[in-house]
């Protein structure tokens, strides 16, 4: 009997304990593929190594990789080195793939021998689990989006954990590269844009949850440098030079491991979510615009919101 899954999921977690097992369920619950869950616990302080040896123990299509703390991008390096299947599927902890996600992507990915990655929309919520709002995208819009080299223009998937791909493209095109702490998921989709096509399906088969303290709303700055890089890459790569000086910038691009979290950035997301279900009608907004003049008194929109009406 063959065991070699067709699918591998691969997926992250670093003291994820509260949300590791509605995520891992929604993955473990998908019907009509053959599939593999890596998970690399990258160091967690909490509940995660106990819950993941659980499933671990209970359900043979688990592996689990324990490592000391060194990252996401490394993270993933090793949980995709360790796959077997001929995709691999990603995931992150507190985030739900929707019943049929993989079995729809992967039928899509084999109707085209040509398509390196595919990717759905994805929904977005809030820290509660409020709807925020919907991303998707069209083919040529993907593709085109991807093989810029113009910063401003510059797209990937509608969210990282939303993709499906190639392992062989993926081995071709070097795999996530260590030297990108940040941005890590935009290097591959442009390298695997050049390998293959970028299909996308409309459908809405993932939901991504935000966090307020996200690495993209309080390292801002250096997922701007680090796009920049990426794209510096690119054009040497497809100039057939060496990429080597992009690489020595980018694994210069790391996160203060002294810097507190900033009051203003995360009175910024937090005001940022009121805003989303400002837009779709949901009262909550209002209680988000208070918590981020809680966290910043002098954010002055959020003030604006409340006084003036959170419906401006």
């Amino acid at each position: 009997m063959n065991d070699t899954p067709e699918i591998s999921v691969v997926m992250s977690v670093y003291n994820g304990a509260s949300q590791l097992r509605e995520s891992a369920d929604s993955i473990l619950s998908q019907e009509g593929v053959k599939l593999e869950l890596i998970v690399v616990n990258d160091g967690s302080t909490d509940e995660s190594e106990k819950i993941l040896d659980e499933y671990a123990r209970d359900d043979r299509r688990v592996r689990v990789i324990h490592q000391e703390n060194q990252g996401l991008t490394r993270a993933l390096i090793a949980g995709c080195a360790a796959a077997r299947g001929k995709y691999i599927a990603r995931h992150d902890v507190g985030d739900i793939s929707v019943s049929g996600r993989l079995l729809q992507q992967l039928t899509r990915i084999q109707l085209s021998a040509d398509c390196a990655v595919v990717s759905c929309g994805t929904r977005f919520v809030g820290p509660k689990g409020e709807h925020l709002y919907d991303v998707g995208d069209e083919t040529a819009d993907a593709m085109a989006s991807l093989l810029t080299l113009n910063l401003r223009q510059i797209r990937g998937p509608s969210s990282h954990g939303s993709t499906l791909f190639s392992r062989d493209c993926y081995q071709r095109a070097g795999g996530y590269r260590a030297e990108f702490y940040f941005a890590q998921d935009l290097d591959l989709w442009i390298r695997l844009a050049e390998q293959g096509t970028h299909t996308v399906m409309p459908e809405l088969l993932y939901q991504a949850s935000l966090d307020v303290g996200s690495i993209s709303g309080l390292h801002r700055k250096e997922q701007i440098e680090t796009a920049t890089i990426i794209l510096e890459s690119a054009r040497l790569r497809r100039a057939g030079l060496d990429q080597a000086p992009a690489l020595r910038k980018a694994a210069m691009i790391r996160p203060d491991s002294q810097r507190k979290t900033d009051r203003l950035q995360r009175a910024r997301a937090l005001y940022f979510i009121g805003v989303c279900l400002n837009k779709r009608g949901d009262p909550q907004a209002r209680n988000y615009f208070r918590q981020a003049l809680h966290a910043f008194p002098l954010h002055f929109k959020s003030a604006a919101r409340l006084v003036l009406g959170y419906r401006i």
